[in-house]
């Protein structure tokens, strides 16, 4: 079964469409997630970013265990690049360039799914 969690972004006014071109020119990060001795734990099986006025929220469904997905995306060159460059764009700074940057951003801006709602359910 797999969990959905997003992130939060509060970007300055203004900026909304560079960080949507910032979005789409991204590459893709290792799908297979891994603990910090290499074992495959997880797999990230969808993201979806949306931009809107001064917010940006990226939206990933994971199988596994959470608890390993921020040192994970924190180690992959594709997310690092993405958060260096959004940097500039960010109202309100953090830091990105460690596994546990990663993770206490995650912990501060992370939001947890509370429904999902489907046609078909």
């Amino acid at each position: 079964m797999s969990q959905w969690f997003a992130l939060l972004y509060k970007l300055k006014p203004g900026t909304e469409d560079a960080v949507a071109a910032l979005v789409e020119g991204t590459g893709r990060p290792e799908h297979d997630v891994k603990d910090d001795e290499g074992n495959v734990v997880g797999k990230l099986l969808t993201t979806i970013v949306f931009v809107g006025e001064e917010t940006a929220v990226r939206v990933m469904e994971v199988e596994g265990e959470f608890k390993y997905v921020p040192r994970h995306m924190g180690r992959q060159e594709e997310v690092a690049r993405f958060e260096r460059e959004v940097e500039q764009y960010l109202a309100e700074p953090r830091d990105m360039t460690t596994p546990e940057g990663a993770v206490a951003f995650f912990r501060k801006r992370g939001l947890r799914k509370v429904i999902l709602r489907r046609y078909d359910d």
